[in-house]
């Protein structure tokens, strides 16, 4: 399975609104490209846990999530739910690695999906994976955690938020 080029920030196809696929069945080469890319960005980055098509230059309302050992395979989501209730954090991104986003999320969400045959599901995510919904969701529209970004503060390199935690890079 090839892994695909991340687009970077900066990159305008970024921006671009994501389309509905009209038969999910039809996009299984770009969801296995998507695993393929998150694996290798594993790999090589040592994080990640997402992916959405837009950012292999492929312009679908598509994602891949692999959250507490589980994968999620999200073909045309939409929210059905956003609590009003939020929190913030610092966010990162394959396409912008090297770049910490101080963000505000809502707490909890659901989304509304179909599988790879088209079949409709619903998942109700709170804190860290409700946050990697929406962060990925958002890529669909071409929205950035730099454009949710809490203030022009709110930013920092990957370096410089590890070392602010008592971390260093691996």
């Amino acid at each position: 399975m090839p892994a695909r080029r991340i687009l970077q920030l900066g990159d305008p196809v970024l921006r671009r609104v994501s389309e509905r696929i009209p038969d999910p069945a039809g996009a299984r080469l770009v969801l296995r490209d998507l695993r393929a890319t998150l694996h290798e960005f594993q790999r090589t980055h040592g994080f990640g846990r997402g992916i959405s098509a837009i950012q292999i230059g492929e312009a679908a309302r598509l994602i891949y999530i692999e959250f507490d050992g589980a994968p999620y395979e999200l073909f045309n989501p939409v929210f059905e739910r956003v609590s009003d209730e939020k929190f913030r954090l610092w966010d990162d991104c394959f396409s912008f690695p090297n770049l910490m986003v101080l963000v505000e999320r809502s707490r909890s969400v659901r989304v509304r999906y179909q599988d790879a045959h088209g079949e409709p599901l619903v998942v109700d995510a709170e804190g860290a994976f409700s946050e990697l919904l929406q962060h990925e969701m958002d890529h669909l529209d071409g929205i950035l955690a730099v454009d949710r970004a809490v203030s022009r503060d709110a930013f920092s390199t990957r370096d410089e938020w590890l070392r602010r935690q008592g971390r260093s890079r691996a």
